[in-house]
């Protein structure tokens, strides 16, 4: 299998960059019909996998929404992802595990480990314990071909002090982006795209968050499309020589759609990211 930074090009430039945010809110299992309950949760997260195979090539599942119930919640979490994985999509668990030593090893042992359980392709992940507490996470993602996917510079208003805040002449956003950057380019073949990928908001202004374009070129998972705003007409706007490296994750403007309407709702989004040409936020 190739290298997790290779499969994500290759399955953007193949079915576009739009990722399927996986995400059973309360209100929107209410709306399906659904109980809120593992059972719910699991036919849910089930029909957005049918839904997305052979129209898009990316879903997230958003964790939180099914550990809520416990163990049942969980074993419907590791059906869901083994029905993504088993229909050739690339699966990111949105899990923002960060710790250090043999805490995260574990955590990462959970996510990245072929035939655990909870097996995804790439797993989020919080630096602020220092990006060094990940080094054994990335380790483990890069012997099984997994990739990770680091906060850098998110686009929720609390983030702003902290992910902005300066030292030694550089936003803690840009210092993690550079560390992370510096292990890509240890281990990535020329020309090819790095495993360690980044969380930035679509949302997000990169000069005002301090982030410049980076080498080598890794996936950039961008939350804030659809329900929170940007539009796919922006993608290449905001994100300029990085565009094209891009995950453009929509979650409830997509899954409002309900099930009868959800798989027109993947098409369509997935239309718009593949032949948008840039555009303005408003």
């Amino acid at each position: 299998m190739p290298a997790f930074g290779e499969r994500v090009r290759a399955v953007i430039g193949a079915r576009g960059p739009l990722c399927v945010g996986i995400d059973p809110h309360p209100s929107l299992l209410a709306q399906w019909g659904l109980g809120a309950d593992g059972r719910g949760v699991r036919e849910f997260g089930l029909r957005v996998v049918e839904a997305v195979a052979g129209r898009a090539g990316i879903v997230k599942p958003q964790v939180s929404f099914f550990e809520r119930y416990g163990s049942a919640g969980f074993a419907a979490l590791e059906d869901v992802l083994a029905a993504a994985r088993a229909a050739d999509l690339v699966v990111i668990a949105d899990a923002k595990r960060g710790d250090i030593g043999s805490t995260m090893d574990a955590y990462a042992a959970a996510w990245l480990t072929p035939g655990s359980p909870l097996e995804a392709d790439a797993l989020t992940m919080s630096p602020y314990l220092g990006v060094g507490a990940l080094d054994g996470a990335f380790e483990l993602a890069a012997a099984h071909g997994k990739g990770a996917f680091v906060l850098a510079a998110t686009s929720n208003p609390e983030a702003a002090g902290l992910q902005r805040a300066v030292a030694d002449g550089a936003t803690v956003a840009a210092t993690v982006i550079a560390e992370v950057s510096a292990r890509n380019a240890r281990a990535t073949p020329a020309g090819e795209w790095g495993n360690l990928g980044f969380v930035v908001g679509a949302t997000v202004d990169w000069q005002d968050a301090g982030i410049a374009p980076f080498t080598p070129p890794a996936p950039i998972l961008a939350p804030g499309f659809g329900f929170q705003g940007a539009r796919p007409d922006r993608l290449e706007a905001v994100f300029a020589g990085a565009a094209p490296s891009v995950i453009a994750s929509e979650s409830r403007s997509i899954l409002a759609a309900g099930p009868d309407g959800l798989a027109d709702a993947v098409a369509r989004a997935a239309s718009a990211y593949r032949t948008s040409k840039g555009g303005s936020l408003v």
